[in-house]
């Protein structure tokens, strides 16, 4: 619990619910039921582990926050999120209808826990600690088996250490879904084209062939995308994407948007993930990532 003032207002509150949901209590030292709710509040954050924090500010020492958020009754308790009040409530309410409205708008505990395993994962990545990542990866995925980003770590991961057996365990459980999610298509292709090419037991030779037969026709689209998967099966993605330019520079719709789509894939495989930054900062892309996005805008748009 921390005492806010006008002085440290926009770090505490402001700022700190863009990343956690930040309840406010507005009280007086005078006030009764204040100092019922007080402690009740406290112990709920302690229960609630990390998915809320709790501010107290003095409407009478703090009179300015307390008009700008319009107080009338104290105690009066004002969730916010992302830098917005979303709800609130009056009075000294029991426990159970406290936690009956934070409930209503917290993140589960569940994806709490594993937002956080997922982030020590990609901080453990960036160490080279590449088992500890998939530890944590794993961990984050059982934990909460609806954290996407969680999943397309993982399975981004297995692909690296080329496990594609356990990447395809690991993707089962969304595969039905995976059409309608882009990143986790994005993986569903990758996985396609690695199957494709896995019985290619000569992967040079296959893409000298598949290179005549574009040197000899450059319109052979089915040649330029078998040369395209069989680099993207091999991680080889910049000339994968080069491959595909070269289709949509000459037919954008060809194959119902194939190789649009498996440019898209691409983009997303290969994103590192977003380093954490100051508040109102954006982060810095990646440089290969931007080139080839103004690529394909460039290409598309024309």
């Amino acid at each position: 619990m921390i005492n806010v003032t006008i002085a440290n207002f926009e770090t505490e509150v402001i700022e700190a619910s863009m990343q956690t949901p930040v309840l406010v209590d507005f009280w007086a030292p005078w006030c009764g039921p204040c100092k019922v709710i007080g402690p009740l509040l406290e112990k709920i954050e302690i229960d609630y582990a990390g998915r809320f924090k709790l501010v107290k500010i003095d409407s009478d020492q703090e009179q300015q926050l307390a008009q700008a958020f319009g107080i009338r009754s104290i105690p009066t308790c004002v969730l916010l999120m992302n830098g917005q009040p979303v709800d609130g409530f009056m009075g000294a309410l029991p426990e159970g209808q406290i936690k009956e409205f934070l409930d209503k708008h917290l993140p589960a505990a569940e994806a709490v826990e594993a937002a956080a395993e997922e982030a020590a994962a990609l901080d453990a990545l960036a160490d080279g600690d590449v088992e500890g990542a998939l530890e944590k990866l794993q961990q984050a995925v059982q934990t909460d088996p609806n954290n996407d980003d969680a999943r397309f770590d993982l399975v981004k991961l297995l692909l690296e250490l080329d496990r594609d057996d356990d990447a395809k365990v690991a993707f089962a459980p969304v595969i039905a879904k995976a059409a309608g999610v882009r990143r986790l298509d994005s993986l569903n292709r990758w996985m396609t084209a690695r199957d494709a090419q896995a019985t290619v037991n000569d992967p040079q030779a296959r893409a000298a062939e598949l290179q005549a037969a574009i040197t000899a026709n450059k319109r052979d689209f089915d040649s330029r995308f078998a040369l395209a998967q069989l680099l993207m099966a091999h991680s080889q993605f910049v000339p994968a994407m080069d491959e595909l330019l070269e289709i949509l520079m000459r037919d954008k719709a060809w194959s119902e948007d194939l190789a649009r789509k498996t440019y898209i894939a691409i983009l997303d495989i290969i994103e590192p993930p977003k380093p954490k930054v100051a508040e109102g900062q954006v982060p810095p892309e990646d440089p290969t990532v931007a080139t080839y996005r103004r690529r394909l805008s460039s290409v598309v748009l024309s």
